[in-house]
Parts: structure tokens; C-alpha cells; sequence
């Protein structure tokens, strides 16, 4: 596990992602606003990104992603670079393929398209969310599993609720739902080895130290 100063985003590997508000202010101030930070992160991030948790809290938010492979990411002929050059054409570089630049290019879209929304819902100016997206790298299964556990009890850890069920803002639920997601709940639970392994290892007491140390865990 990296520092997370230090981590490149790179294709086919998996990252812990998370970012804040800046300040003491909030991201989600009404239930509209959580829906609609998710409709936009479906449009700039599912392209670029499988996800496998994620949980929104009213001043921060944690996601388990999966950097798609190159080859996927060449293949994205809709998305165009800063220089507004076709994927593959403006990010086949003499030394690769930027994914770190195309893929962090694609969260900041997410923030900045979800910032303008909320500014002008609620008639604020400047800048909404921290300028960096914080991310670790997930090296192992159990840190996968970690990971996994410490986005979906963030809303107990921070006492909103006591049980992380009651949080409606997370995927925890998702994995007991027929319902279509794009969340990869399959692999997930495949890594838990069944849904009642999912359960039980969710109701272990963790090292929090072991996934994050920031101040707005």
C-alpha cells in the first residue's frame, strides 16, 4: 500500500478512491443531491472504471474501483482529451498510454459538472470539493476485503447510524438486491466466497488504520 501522494492510477488495478469538501462545508445537502452526484459518476466513471463499493457521506465519500484495461480505455472513441483530441489518437504518447491522465482527467469531469449543478442549486460559488482525489492502491485480497467493509460502515464510524444497513447512501444493500447495477456484486461476493461470508465479515471490528488515515475518514 502506497502513500497515497505517490500512486499512479494504472489499468487493470484496483484503488481505494476517496475525496472532501472543501472546508467544513457539505457535498449532499438533500436527497436529490446524492442521487444525482451517482447519475454523473455513471456517466464520467463507469466508462473508465468498474466499481465495486461505494459509499456517500454528506461531507466525503469512498470508493473500491478497478482501473479498466488499455485496451478498454483506447476503445472509448466518445471521450476526448484536454486537448479535445480522439482517446486514441491524443493519448497514444511516445512513452504509452496516459491512463493516469485521461482517468483522473475523467474525475475531475465528475466533480466539476457535479459542482456546477449544486452552486447553482444552491447559489454558492468557488470550488465544492477538495482539488485532489486521494486514492490507494488495493494490493491483496484482504486489503480488498478491508476496503470493502471500511466504506460500508463509514456511516456508523461517523455515527449517523447504527447499523450500516440503515444508511441509504452506500452499496452495502445492492449485494442483497435482483435489481440491475452496474456495481460488480458477482466478483465481489465470489471474493467473500458466499453472501454469508459477505455478512459476517462485515460485522468484524476492523483496524480502520489498516485502509485509511485521514481526517475526514
Amino acid at each position: 500500500m502506497s502513500d497515497k501522494t505517490k500512486v499512479p492510477l494504472e489499468p487493470d488495478n484496483y484503488y481505494h478512491i476517496y475525496n472532501h469538501a472543501n472546508g467544513k462545508e457539505n457535498l449532499f445537502v438533500n436527497e436529490g443531491n446524492f442521487d444525482f452526484f451517482l447519475q454523473r459518476y455513471a456517466h464520467h466513471i463507469n466508462p473508465v472504471a468498474d466499481t465495486y463499493a461505494y459509499c456517500l457521506m454528506p461531507n466525503h465519500f469512498h470508493l473500491a474501483v478497478r482501473i479498466k484495461s488499455a485496451g478498454e480505455l483506447r476503445n472509448l472513441q466518445g471521450f476526448k482529451n484536454l486537448e479535445g483530441l480522439d482517446l486514441v489518437e491524443g493519448l497514444d504518447l511516445i512513452g504509452g498510454f496516459d491512463v493516469e491522465g485521461f482517468v483522473s482527467q475523467q474525475f475531475s469531469n465528475l466533480f466539476n459538472s457535479y459542482s456546477k449543478a449544486f452552486n447553482k442549486q444552491q447559489n454558492r460559488k468557488g470550488s465544492l470539493f477538495n482539488p485532489r482525489f486521494d486514492r490507494k492502491h488495493i494490493d491483496s485480497l484482504d486489503y480488498f476485503k478491508h476496503v470493502i467493509h471500511y466504506i460500508h460502515f463509514n456511516p456508523v464510524h461517523h455515527g449517523f447510524v447504527e447499523d450500516l444497513r440503515e444508511w441509504k447512501h452506500s452499496s452495502y444493500e445492492a449485494f442483497f438486491s435482483d435489481s440491475a447495477t452496474k456495481l460488480n456484486r458477482n466478483e465481489v461476493i465470489g471474493w467473500f466466497d458466499s453472501k454469508e461470508d459477505y455478512i459476517a465479515f462485515h460485522q468484524q471490528i476492523i483496524d480502520k488504520k489498516m485502509v485509511i488515515d485521514l481526517e475526514y475518514d
